[in-house]
Formats: C-alpha cells, sequence, structure tokens
C-alpha cells in the first residue's frame, strides 16, 4: 500500500514536469541531510516546480532527515517513504507537519479490511470474486505480492486463456512457497547454491520483477528487525511490536547479527536500481536479476 500510493502520488506530481531535470529520485541507501537539503534547496530550471522523491527509506535514518526540511522553497515538493513505522513524537513526523506537509501512516489491514481490499483489487483487473478468494486463500497476506499476483492472473485471462483452477494452481505462487522460501532463507549473509537452484526453479514460472520483490521484501524485513536490534531491543520486544510471525522474526533477528545494516541498505538500494533499470528498459529483466543475486 505504501509503495502504490508513493506511485500514485508521484505520478500526479510529475504531469507538469516538461523535463527530466524537474524529478530528482534519490538513494535511500546513500541519501545524508546535506544531499537531501541541497537537493530541496535547488531551485527549477525548466519546469514550474521541482520534485524531490525517496523510495523506502530505513526508519532508523527517517529522523535524522528532520533538519532538511526546514524553510522548503514553494517551488520544491518533497515525497518520502519510509519502510517502517514513524514514531509519533519523531522528529521527522514533527518536521513534515510544521513544514505544512501530510504523514500518512499505512498499519496493517486486519483479516476484514485486507478481504474487502483483494475484492476491490481484482474487481478492477476485471477478474472474478472467485480467484480473488483463491488469492487471498493461498498467497502471502502483504499487499505487494498480492497485487502482483492479480497483474499476472489478469494479463493471463486477457490473452484469452481459460482461467480456471487448473490455470491458477499453476500460475499463483502461493504454490512455490517451498522454492520461495528456499530462496530468501540461503540469500543473506551471501547466495548459496541453494538460493541459485531456487531461482532457476522460480523462473521457470514466475516474473524475474515479482521474484526480486519478494527478495525485497526479505531483506527489508531483515533491515527492520536489525534496525530494532541495534537499539537494544531483545527478540521478545521486537516480535511483539511487528506483525509477522514470531518464528520469521526470530530469524530474522538471527540474520541480523549476521549482515550489517549499511549491507542490507546497500542490497535494498541494488534492488531499487534493478527495478529501475528492467522499467527504463536498460537491461533484461531474467539476466539482470541473476547478476542482482550475485550482488547481494
Amino acid at each position: 500500500m505504501v509503495d502504490q500510493g508513493f506511485s500514485e502520488l508521484l505520478t500526479g506530481w510529475r504531469q507538469d514536469l516538461v523535463s527530466d531535470f524537474g524529478l530528482d529520485l534519490l538513494d535511500p541507501g546513500a541519501l545524508t541531510v546535506g544531499r537531501l537539503r541541497d537537493a530541496i534547496l535547488q531551485g527549477p530550471f525548466l519546469d514550474p516546480h521541482r520534485v524531490i522523491a525517496v523510495r523506502s527509506l530505513p526508519a532508523r535514518k527517517a529522523d535524522a532527515m528532520a533538519l532538511a526540511l526546514r524553510d522548503i522553497p514553494d517551488t520544491s515538493w518533497v515525497l518520502l517513504s519510509v519502510v517502517g513505522p514513524l514514531k509519533a513524537s519523531g522528529a521527522l513526523r514533527q518536521a513534515v507537519v510544521a513544514a505544512g506537509g501530510v504523514v500518512k501512516d499505512c498499519p496493517p489491514l486486519k483479516k476484514r479490511e485486507l478481504e474487502e481490499w483483494i475484492r476491490e483489487r481484482a474487481r478492477l483487473h476485471g477478474l472474478p470474486p472467485q480467484v480473488a478468494a483463491t488469492v487471498g486463500r493461498t498467497t502471502n497476506p502483504n499487499l505487494g505480492v498480492m497485487e502482483s499476483e492479480l497483474l499476472k492472473l489478469a494479463a493471463y485471462q486477457a490473452s484469452g486463456a481459460k482461467l480456471d483452477q487448473a490455470a491458477l494452481a499453476d500460475l499463483l505462487v502461493g504454490d512455490r512457497q517451498d522454492d520461495i522460501f528456499r530462496l530468501t532463507d540461503n540469500l543473506l549473509p551471501s547466495a548459496t547454491p541453494a538460493a541459485w537452484r531456487a531461482l532457476e526453479s522460480l523462473l521457470q514460472t514466475e516474473s524475474p520483477t515479482g521474484i526480486a520483490y519478494r527478495i525485497a521484501r526479505h531483506v527489508s524485513l531483515v533491515l527492520e528487525v536489525g534496525t530494532h536490534r541495534s537499539q537494544g531491543l531483545g527478540l521478545a520486544a521486537v516480535q511483539g511490536q511487528m506483525r509477522e510471525h514470531p518464528y520469521v522474526i526470530q530469524k530474522a533477528y538471527e540474520l541480523g547479527a549476521r549482515v550489517s545494516l549499511e549491507r542490507l541498505e546497500g542490497s535494498l538500494g541494488a534492488l531499487l536500481d534493478y527495478e529501475w533499470r528492467v522499467k527504463s528498459g536498460q537491461i533484461d529483466a531474467e539476466w539482470g536479476l541473476r547478476s542482482l543475486l550475485a550482488q547481494l
């Protein structure tokens, strides 16, 4: 939901831009207060305004960026998305409000809300209600993963193929969870042969960008748990704060002891760069994903 809202808002803000100079997409991994401040203070060249956007800023770095939001020029439009919750009294939240901005929190949806969300997204994609029910039953309860599955099913249906239960069983990644878990469990601190075998198996039926999204979610989870760990929180406290299954949090907590936060942030940055390069046509999605796995 955060990524969807970020993308929709960014698309709307870019409509009035007339050149590439008007958009400044900043790397969250390398972002500093000074870099963000310089981007905000830079005036527009050919455009009526500039858009400064940061996607997936780690929560542990969020409050440090508050100083960059003082006296924002009217011609600078700033958009930030943060991985993890912001404290109610946090510096970044207060700075955004003081600057006249809006902070939108996206708490996890409850079961009934999630079911309604799936049905509505399926309807928008032209999929029947029974497909929405199947996706909700078999897919990881993550909005990005579910949206990816619905888009895949909609494309399959648009091709003229029959979307029956047999097709759903073949297409939905819910039936490929073993490979997903095998890939993510063997990904950090570096990809093992088991991870490469799982990747090749998934590529037979899944899109490379969909697999990359799941890798990004895994790295993001380990980063969030690792951030809590670095703040002195024990395993039980972290499990109490997060909605994922306690066993999943335990594995991420243990993994966070072996991988530095800087390494995880660099991996997230590489994943975001991969997404941008694929969408801009610079690289082939499948071979780019293999190269990406070698970098993580």
